[in-house]
């Protein structure tokens, strides 16, 4: 059966997966048709957990900001954080639900309540276990009590015709899991339409692969863009979040103008008349944690584009707390959008 790329069903609340699906991992060999058969058990693949905001439609541009909130695991920290960047739309990517390590919490929930925002949230993956070696060995002898990592937008205005669009094939978390974090599970981006006094505008919140090269990411974008051409219908878009653009390093910047002998998934962009150099600042955006990794050099990861708006202000803000330790390994892109 074709993988099923785009996804339009919302719901008020994901179901949690059938322990059995769990346990049926744990048996079962790392192919790719095992993955999807265990994976098409998960309704939660196929679905959009939605809460509307209050807000009626933005007078004058908005503000959005991406970041890349590392399972999400202090909350308060990055309440404070965020409500210091007032960002009128966050694309909010790596948010856990339900995962021992961020505290069995829906991260992205509570974010949104303390921030007065609604969201909609889309499971990139089922974790099969606690997650990462460090988190493993940190929570040993915990259990996780859904299992969900994904990636979400949050918003002041209303979030009409959610979506969500499966960037690659899936599986490559599973076939590598002799490696460690076995996930089933696929890369994806997650969108919708927000309404401003200019009129509607799209806004698309994405994560790339990270065990990939910049052709497959390319591909990933490759996929995005044909979706966007129909669901813009003509639109402003602004995407935000983690493209994993890994060959652009802090030492030098000359990649910022063009990057797309580094990263050919920039010509695709410009040439969907896609803008990022007034958007964002040739900065790096990943930053060492407290226990030491990820180690430098450090890099350009995170990248908000848009088409069919001005950008102004970009600024690249710490993803740290009070005391100036980090709360996630990327820190946070913003900029102000409008006509």
């Amino acid at each position: 059966m074709p993988l099923r790329q785009l996804i339009r069903l919302s719901v008020a609340e994901l179901a949690v997966p059938s322990p059995s699906v769990l346990a049926e991992a744990e048996r079962v060999e790392n192919s790719i048709a095992e993955h999807h058969r265990l994976a098409a058990r998960v309704s939660a693949f196929g679905a959009i957990e939605q809460r509307q905001a209050e807000g009626a439609s933005k007078r004058g541009g908005f503000r959005a900001a991406a970041w890349n909130a590392e399972r999400l695991k202090f909350h308060a920290a990055s309440v404070a954080m965020l409500t210091e960047v007032d960002a009128d739309v966050i694309f909010l990517t790596e948010a856990d639900l339900g995962m021992a390590r961020s505290g069995n919490r829906h991260t992205t929930a509570e974010l949104a309540e303390a921030l007065g925002m609604g969201y909609a949230y889309g499971v990139e993956f089922l974790e099969l276990g606690l997650g990462d070696a460090r988190e493993e060995a940190e929570c040993a002898g915990r259990t996780n009590a859904v299992g969900f990592h994904g990636n979400a937008l949050l918003s002041r205005m209303k979030l009409a015709d959610p979506f969500l669009v499966r960037l690659d094939d899936g599986a490559i978390w599973f076939l590598g899991a002799e490696k460690g974090q076995r996930r089933l599970g696929w890369r994806m981006a997650i969108g919708g339409r927000i309404e401003t006094s200019g009129g509607p505008v799209l806004v698309v919140s994405v994560h790339l692969e990270s065990k990939t090269d910049p052709a497959d990411r390319a591909a990933q974008v490759k996929r995005l863009l044909g979706h966007l051409e129909t669901l813009s219908a003509g639109m402003p878009v602004v995407i935000g979040g983690d493209f994993n653009t890994k060959p652009l390093f802090c030492e030098d910047t000359g990649w910022f103008d063009d990057p797309s002998a580094l990263e050919p998934l920039f010509s695709l962009m410009g040439e969907a008349g896609f803008e990022w150099r007034t958007a964002n600042r040739p900065e790096i955006t990943t930053r060492t944690r407290p226990d030491g990794d990820p180690k430098p050099p450090h890099k350009r990861l995170d990248w908000l584009f848009v088409r069919g708006l001005a950008a102004a202000h970009p600024a690249t803000v710490a993803a740290v707390d009070a005391e100036g330790k980090a709360i996630s390994d990327h820190d946070l892109v913003v900029a102000d959008f409008g006509r």
